[in-house]
C-alpha cells in the first residue's frame, strides 16, 4: 500500500459533484421509484395478468433498490471522510 496522500483540485471537485449527485437527485429518484413501484404493486391499484407479472418481480427489485440507496449513502460518507482525512494530512 502506498504512503502517498493526494487530493488534486480535480479530485476535490469530483468529490463535491459525487456528494451532490448522491445526496440530491439520485437518492431522491430511487426513493420516488420505490414509492411508485409500491403503488403499482398493490392489486387494489393495478391488476391484471401483466400487472401480476410486475408484482412478481417488484418485491425483489424493491429490496435491491433499498440496498442500493443504503450502499450509495455509505459510499458518500466514505468519500467525504477519505477526502477530509487526505486534506487534514496535507494532501494538496
Amino acid at each position: 500500500m502506498s504512503d502517498r496522500v493526494l487530493s488534486t483540485a480535480t479530485a476535490r471537485e469530483a468529490v463535491e459533484r459525487f456528494q451532490r449527485i448522491v445526496q440530491g437527485p439520485l437518492l431522491q429518484q430511487i426513493s420516488d421509484l420505490n414509492r411508485e413501484g409500491q403503488v403499482l404493486s398493490d392489486p387494489n391499484n393495478w391488476d391484471g395478468r401483466l400487472a401480476a407479472q410486475f408484482r412478481s418481480h417488484w418485491a425483489e427489485t424493491h429490496q435491491k433498490l433499498l440496498a442500493i440507496q443504503g450502499s450509495l449513502e455509505e459510499l458518500r460518507r466514505q468519500v467525504a471522510q477519505i477526502n477530509q482525512n487526505i486534506m487534514q494530512a496535507g494532501g494538496q
